[in-house]
């Protein structure tokens, strides 16, 4: 997408400013995080107090193929340490609550825990 735009705004050269308008237009962040990706967060924080969720109940509230959501979002989001997988479903992290300027609360952090 990044090269599409380079091709359309700056006659295919792709260079910081160029990469970082993209970017900005794609609505990525610093850390590579895409509207779905935060999505997925919110979704895990806000809908369901930071999980544990089932993949399918995610898929469901945010009208995403569960596999895509496995397949595409959720390993980056593991490897960042914003999604915990447990066997009762789907976790968000300190970090996610962090990231995404939300108050992480300790007590969720126990409940999630037990």
């Amino acid at each position: 997408r990044v090269r599409d735009y380079a091709q359309v705004r700056a006659d295919g050269a792709i260079t910081a400013p160029v990469a970082h308008e993209s970017l900005a237009m794609l609505q990525v962040d610093e850390l590579g995080l895409d509207e779905v990706d935060r999505k997925v967060l919110t979704t895990i924080i806000q809908k369901y107090n930071g999980g544990p969720v089932g993949l399918e109940t995610i898929a469901a509230s945010i009208s995403e193929e569960a596999d895509t959501i496995m397949d595409v979002y959720e390993p980056y989001l593991l490897q960042l340490g914003f999604l915990d997988r447990t066997p009762r479903g789907r976790v968000a992290t300190r970090g996610a609550y962090e990231h995404l300027g939300l108050k992480f609360s300790e007590r969720n952090e126990q409940e999630r825990l037990l």
